[in-house]
């Protein structure tokens, strides 16, 4: 009887009364919700923009240039360009002469960071809440097993809250979760993708380059 109870307890219940029925753990859990919620609209509005930006034709029109020999073509190309892979091509080629492998790599990183803000965060937020949850599921239960000192018909009232506090935690925090690692996978994947066509640039800058200057010096 008495765990049908809870059941029946929260079916009933508004958004407001689960979280003031969650007990005192449903503000943490609140906070960090809030959260989560903004790095992953922050992260979606920032992948959007730089998709927006791709400019893989660019690119490829630098890197023909760079086949050529014409290394002053492919900076104009790609200084007219909020590509972000161009950008590292422009990066690179403007201090080859110094160490085109350090100027990529540092081009690269810093291009790469913008990708990853915020993941930390996130990945805190989706490690932290079914934690949370787990800890309002043992304050809830030590109340239920508190109330169940004296008079257990007495004291339903009390037994049902705190297994309802300990349902609507663990329930919560999961939720948090479950609805942060979708997004958090998608960012992932995104930033791997980033590394990809900028690591496929590096290599092809590079074998351009050379058959550019191999090109050149059988001519002379």
């Amino acid at each position: 009887m008495i765990t049908s109870l809870p059941l029946a307890f929260l079916l009933n219940m508004t958004t407001m009364e689960l979280f003031k029925h969650g007990g005192p753990i449903m503000w943490p859990i609140l906070l960090i919700s809030l959260l989560g919620i903004t790095v992953i609209v922050e992260r979606l509005l920032f992948i959007i923009k730089e998709n927006g930006r791709r400019e893989p034709e660019v690119v490829e029109k630098m890197l023909e240039c760079v086949e050529k020999g014409d290394v002053a073509g492919a900076l104009a190309l790609g200084k007219k360009s909020n590509d972000s892979v161009a950008r590292i091509l422009v990066y690179s080629l403007n201090n080859k002469q110094y160490s085109l492998g350090n100027a990529f790599v540092r081009a690269s990183g810093q291009e790469l960071s913008r990708y990853s803000q915020g993941m930390a965060t996130l990945d805190t937020v989706i490690t932290s809440a079914p934690l949370l949850g787990l800890l309002g599921t043992v304050t809830g239960m030590m109340k239920t097993f508190g109330s169940m000192s004296g008079d257990i018909s007495a004291a339903a009232g009390a037994i049902t809250g705190g297994v309802a506090e300990a349902l609507i935690a663990t329930a919560a925090g999961l939720a948090i979760a479950i609805a942060g690692l979708l997004p958090y996978n998608y960012m992932n994947a995104r930033t791997e993708q980033a590394k990809q066509e900028i690591s496929d640039a590096s290599h092809a800058l590079e074998i351009f380059l050379k058959k550019s200057d191999t090109h050149a010096a059988t001519n002379r």
